[in-house]
């Protein structure tokens, strides 16, 4: 133990003139508690209400894509024949508009956006085809005007693929001649 407090002692003596002595402003102690007392409060954690804002905002998007993608898609009021006549349409209507969505660009992008506003109607006056199907029971002219709606979509879904292919070989032909 002697020989360790002679080292301390050695290495102690050996940075004598280098510690730092110089006293403290006599205000240091008063200026160190007025910092301590005027400290800012620390800044709230915001994780939690991020967190819910994002939880209401993904369920407030899942329920609208859900709400919007549900037809009666089962009729149980209606004949096997309107149900599978229905359910056919609807398959062909379904890939219509993956093959629109799929020509998606910004050029074509006014063209696909007015084709699904048209779509949104031609949706609504089949829910109202539907509705009085339900209610009136099946006759010839609910079941013509459902399929002339489901018609009249397919057909229009086409028509605006072709306008969209027209424009790409225009454009494609029109930068052909250019070059």
């Amino acid at each position: 133990m002697k020989k360790e407090n002679e080292n301390v002692d050695q290495f102690l003596k050996k940075f004598e003139n280098q510690w730092d002595v110089e006293e403290m402003n006599s205000h240091h102690q008063l200026d160190f508690l007025n910092k301590l007392n005027n400290k800012k409060k620390p800044k709230k954690n915001y994780y939690a209400v991020w967190g819910i804002a994002a939880s209401i905002v993904l369920l407030l998007g899942i329920s609208v894509f859900y709400n919007t993608n549900q037809k009666p898609k089962e009729f149980k009021f209606a004949s096997h024949e309107t149900r599978r006549t229905d359910s056919i349409f609807n398959i062909l209507i379904d890939n219509e508009l993956v093959k629109l969505k799929e020509k998606s660009s910004p050029e074509n992008e006014q063209i696909i956006n007015d084709a699904l506003k048209q779509m949104k109607v031609f949706d609504a006056d089949y829910q109202k085809i539907i509705n009085e199907l339900q209610k009136n029971g099946e006759n010839k002219q609910i079941i013509y005007a459902m399929i002339s709606n489901l018609q009249t979509r397919i057909s229009f879904l086409q028509t605006v693929l072709q306008k969209i292919e027209e424009n790409e070989n225009l454009k494609n032909t029109t930068h052909e001649k250019t070059l």
